[in-house]
């Protein structure tokens, strides 16, 4: 228990330093709040890795999945935010990230009925790589959203002297796209190779959901590509596409594990 309020006390303080760092105009200043928030970060993996060692099998049913993925946005956001690029990142993530692990602290740590061999890791471990990268593009996606709307009304606020000028802002988002599309696509196809009955019925549903979130953000790189999208469209295909993968993910496991408290 100490080490997750540790980890959340850190996640909150670098959020509070990047915030203020924010109000004063200072989006590019010092890089103080790195060490509470790659403590934190550390101190995250280090409760599952502790959880995981005293169950003997890895633990991925919904809280922990949920609290993984938020260490994952966690980890690449003090990566990329420690480049002096997209800081206010943080004010987001890592406070997200302190909730899911107080959620995984008390409401998870129920370990899977047989352990998982190399194969099936690998496929669980590409997919929360990529809804994590996926998930701070989405956050990307807002933020542009709102930088875009309060440019076009003149309401020029101080946080937005903590973004990026708005084209530098598209082009990470759709660098972050591409990223998490590559890890999707690995992602579905160690899935094809490795997953028993894909189309089972406990299954369908994830993969049919999916395979369509896939080819929305398939078709977002590509109306880029061609067609040169920017703006609210790709605003909206970005989050179209990531709720599609909540669903397909988080809402499926919700459904089997929650509510018909089934193993996926």
């Amino acid at each position: 228990m100490l080490i997750v309020l540790s980890a959340v006390v850190l996640y909150l303080a670098a959020a509070v330093w990047l915030a203020l760092d924010a109000r004063r105009g200072q989006g590019s200043g010092g890089r103080g709040w790195l060490l509470p928030a790659d403590a934190a970060v550390l101190l995250h993996g280090l409760a599952h890795y502790l959880a995981w060692r005293d169950s003997g099998a890895t633990d991925l049913h919904f809280f922990a999945a949920l609290s993984l993925v938020g260490l994952g946005m966690a980890a690449l956001t003090a990566l990329v935010a420690a480049t002096g690029r997209m800081r206010a990142l943080g004010v987001v993530v890592f406070p997200l990230a302190a909730l899911v692990l107080l959620a995984y602290r008390f409401y998870g740590h129920a370990a899977a009925p047989d352990p998982l061999d190399w194969r099936m890791l690998l496929h669980a471990w590409l997919a929360l790589l990529a809804y994590a990268t996926l998930a701070l593009a989405a956050v990307l996606a807002v933020f542009l959203w709102a930088q875009e709307r309060a440019l076009r009304r003149r309401e020029f606020h101080a946080w937005l002297r903590a973004l990026p000028p708005l084209t530098e802002l598209e082009t990470l988002l759709f660098r972050t796209i591409a990223v998490g599309f590559v890890l999707l696509t690995a992602t579905l196809l160690t899935g094809v190779l490795f997953v028993e009955n894909l189309l089972a019925q406990h299954l369908v549903h994830k993969t049919v959901l999916s395979v369509l979130s896939w080819l929305a953000f398939g078709a977002l790189l590509l109306g880029r590509w061609r067609r040169g999208w920017r703006g609210t469209t790709a605003v909206r295909w970005t989050l179209a596409a990531m709720a599609l993968l909540v669903l397909a993910f988080f809402g499926s496991k919700f459904v089997l594990e929650l509510v018909l408290h089934r193993t996926a």
